[in-house]
């Protein structure tokens, strides 16, 4: 049965589900999630969830993401990036020394509105259901925080940006309210993820690679253990009889515990739980063992 973390260089025109339903097939296993949407024109790291290691993706979709993205000055559009219908054209007069002046207001801990096409739900609904029958609905600002905000090339009225940014940010609103602050208005037009929590597209594979090796070979050689998620995490051991008691749902109380947070493994290397220490009181955030693996 397959169980690991797959980091997936998305191709631009898939959807995250696409390739989710995708790798249902190719590991025969139903248990398939993803770690935080990417929109179909984006590419870039998208952590793929398979079999038991799919408890650790919560854990994804909250992490820290990074980003390169394309910001055109100067057209305004109904989904805030290039894929959508243009409502407004502007000229461009603002030069690049200015764009820059402008990141400064965009970092730290913002408000930003959501867009009208995307997945949150109101009253029941998903806003781009919505807004494809032409409606529009208020939408409370949610709070996110933009850690790194760098301008990285361009000039006239396109530019790239390099995005640090926490969970819930929109970086096609981030572009569209840039290009207001601007007065000229704006919309993303590309975006790469290049960073999901500790996945780098340094580890990232093709659709295309994967499919490939699968032909030929046993595409579990490809997964990453769960731990792997959370590499910065420090680790814990655990006895053998306190591994038990774990899996049985106890709590383990130890005064060596130092308080923090931990990847708990037993003495036989098994990854158990992602577990916090108050106290000196071990109990579990997350487990990930195999049930009856280990007697008590």
């Amino acid at each position: 049965m397959a169980n690991g973390i797959l980091v997936i260089d998305k191709p631009a025109g898939w959807t995250s589900q696409d390739v989710a339903a995708k790798l249902r097939g190719v590991f025969h296993e139903r248990r398939v999630g993803h770690g935080g949407t990417l929109d179909p024109m984006a590419t870039g790291v998208l952590p793929v969830f398979i079999g038991r290691a799919t408890r650790a993706a919560e854990f994804a979709e909250s992490a820290e993401k990074e980003y390169i993205a394309g910001l055109r000055l100067g057209t305004v559009t109904d989904t805030q990036d290039t894929s959508g219908n243009v409502i407004e054209t502007r000229p461009v007069t603002v030069t690049r020394a200015e764009v820059q002046a402008a990141l400064a207001q965009f970092l730290g801990p913002i408000e930003q509105i959501p867009p009208m096409y995307s997945a949150i739900k109101i009253n029941g609904q998903k806003l781009y259901e919505l807004a494809r029958k032409g409606k529009e609905v208020a939408r409370k600002p949610r709070s996110i925080t933009i850690h790194e905000l760098e301008l990285q090339a361009g000039g006239g009225a396109e530019y790239l940006l390099r995005v640090r940014c926490s969970k819930g940010t929109y970086v096609r609103t981030l572009c569209h309210d840039l290009g207001a602050a601007l007065g000229c208005g704006g919309c993303m037009s590309s975006l790469r993820r290049t960073r999901a929590g500790s996945f780098t597209l340094r580890q990232a594979l093709t659709m295309q690679q994967v499919l490939e090796f699968a032909a030929e070979h046993d595409p579990q050689q490809l997964l990453m253990p769960a731990d792997a998620l959370f590499a910065e995490v420090s680790p814990l051991i655990v006895t053998m009889g306190q591994a038990a008691k774990l899996k049985n749902g106890a709590q383990i109380k130890d005064w060596q515990f130092a308080p923090g947070t931990y990847r708990v493994y037993a003495e036989d290397g098994e990854f158990l739980l992602l577990g916090r220490v108050e106290d000196g009181i071990l109990t579990t955030i997350k487990s990930f063992f195999e049930v009856n693996t280990l007697g008590t």
